[in-house]
């Protein structure tokens, strides 16, 4: 099945193989560079089915870092265009983008929240710091949560013109949209906090904005954390039936990871330690999820699909030690795996 084509709307992949949307931290002014132009393509002539840019701030104050990519301005799309291009060019690969807010945790480096002089001030849906050292967040808006959701779908439009086969929005990891949706973070009164579906309408607003934009073409898969591992936080129940829900907004696929929102919280790591959550999303809400977390090897991430447990392999680490680990899952499989044809003679 791992090298199987799979469908999302009429886009279609070659494989179930994605790259995991990673920050590299090496962009200025939120510009992609060459450096981009290598990692992305080199992936892409390893014979990855999907890629997924990292994520990629919808607003400067977005990043969680200055060195974190953007796609607020036509200068920064116009740098993703070309690598949009190679990918198309050059590989039967497809290329996504994360769009992103990283909330409270912005303004960061190595972890730790860097001066006003350095970064920026922070916003989030309540003021609450992640840690509580940090400085405390500006609590938004009804006007300016408005002002973000019209963000977002900005920055899809420019991604879309800038050829990217699908968007995929950031909703996990502790970043804005997770804010909203945990009740620990999100304390707020107002129509954006209490219940489950006012903590889900931050969310849900995006994905409204985006798929006005998005035709059969072009599809929409939104990150989550499954659970954020502290008592009384967003759990496992929480996501089945926000995957319920999205699902009915004509998302196509739930991108599954976990944690990242409560500084602290204990986590049993594992090889494949947040599959078993992509499988209960996928199954109970009956939409198409994406495995992610220590997935190292083809034998693993085929017994994966076998099991009907995900739709798709995400890799994150393992794909950024070894670009070409498409390729050498099907040489070991004996599957067939279309890669550049410049190389065609190392089939040989």
């Amino acid at each position: 099945m791992l090298y199987t084509p799979i469908k999302f709307r009429n886009l279609e992949l070659k494989n179930r193989w994605v790259m995991s949307p990673m920050c590299m931290y090496s962009c200025e002014d939120g510009l992609a560079s060459d450096f981009h132009t290598v990692h992305y393509g080199s992936r892409a002539q390893g014979g990855t089915g999907l890629l997924i840019v990292e994520a990629t701030g919808v607003v400067p104050e977005g990043r969680i870092t200055n060195g974190c990519m953007g796609i607020w301005n036509d200068d920064q799309a116009e740098k993703l265009r070309k690598i949009v291009n190679f990918v198309h060019e050059n590989s039967g690969t497809k290329i996504g983008i994360q769009l992103a807010h990283a909330g409270r945790k912005a303004s960061t480096w190595n972890g730790k929240q860097i001066s006003l002089e350095e970064g920026w001030a922070t916003v989030a849906p309540s003021p609450i710091p992640y840690e509580e050292s940090e400085r405390t967040p500006h609590e938004l808006t009804a006007e300016e949560i408005a002002g973000l959701v019209q963000a977002f779908r900005d920055a899809a439009k420019r991604a879309l013109d800038a050829g990217f086969d699908l968007i995929e929005i950031h909703a996990a990891h502790g970043y804005l949209i997770h804010q909203f949706l945990s009740p620990l973070s999100n304390v707020r009164t107002d129509s954006y906090g209490g219940s489950f579906e006012n903590r889900s309408r931050f969310l849900l607003e995006i994905v409204g904005a985006v798929q006005e934009l998005l035709d059969d073409d072009h599809p929409l898969f939104v990150r989550i954390s499954a659970t954020e591992y502290a008592e009384n936080g967003w759990d496992l129940e929480e996501s089945v039936q926000l995957a319920k829900v999205l699902k009915e907004n004509g998302v196509d696929l739930i991108d599954v990871s976990s944690g990242g929102n409560i500084h602290g919280a204990r986590i049993s790591v594992f090889d494949g330690y947040q599959v078993p959550f992509a499988e209960k999303i996928k199954k109970e809400a009956n939409i198409p999820t994406g495995a992610v977390g220590l997935i190292t090897s083809d034998t693993q991430a085929e017994e994966i699909l076998q099991q009907n447990k995900a739709d798709l392999i995400f890799v994150a680490r393992e794909i950024l030690r070894n670009p070409y680990l498409a390729i050498q899952g099907a040489l070991n499989s004996g599957a067939d795996c279309p890669f550049p044809h410049q190389y065609d003679r190392a089939k040989n």
